[in-house]
């Protein structure tokens, strides 16, 4: 992927854009360490959405047909949120 320093980034964005929109890829580099991407936005196949729905569907039955409930999962005074966000970084 080729490398592009900041300054030139936002000099030549449109420029840039343009390649992006074509399927490049580029890291965006500050004092030579990189510090972004920027890649083409890609959509979602709305069957391969769909599958992924039905497969999340049917693994949710194989836990309530084994017991498993949410709730079992929870550490005390831990909500759902909280499992859900376990180990992210903001």
């Amino acid at each position: 992927m080729p490398e592009v320093g900041a300054y030139d980034a936002k000099t030549h964005l449109p420029k840039l854009l343009e390649r992006t929109q074509k399927g490049e890829r580029f890291v965006i580099t500050k004092h030579g360490r990189p510090v972004a991407e920027l890649v083409p936005v890609t959509r979602a196949d709305p069957e391969s959405v769909r599958r992924t729905i039905a497969d999340i569907r049917s693994f949710r039955e194989t836990l309530r047909k084994r017991g498993v409930k949410i709730r079992g999962l929870l550490k005390k005074g831990e909500s759902l949120r909280e499992l859900a966000h376990q180990g992210h970084r903001y």
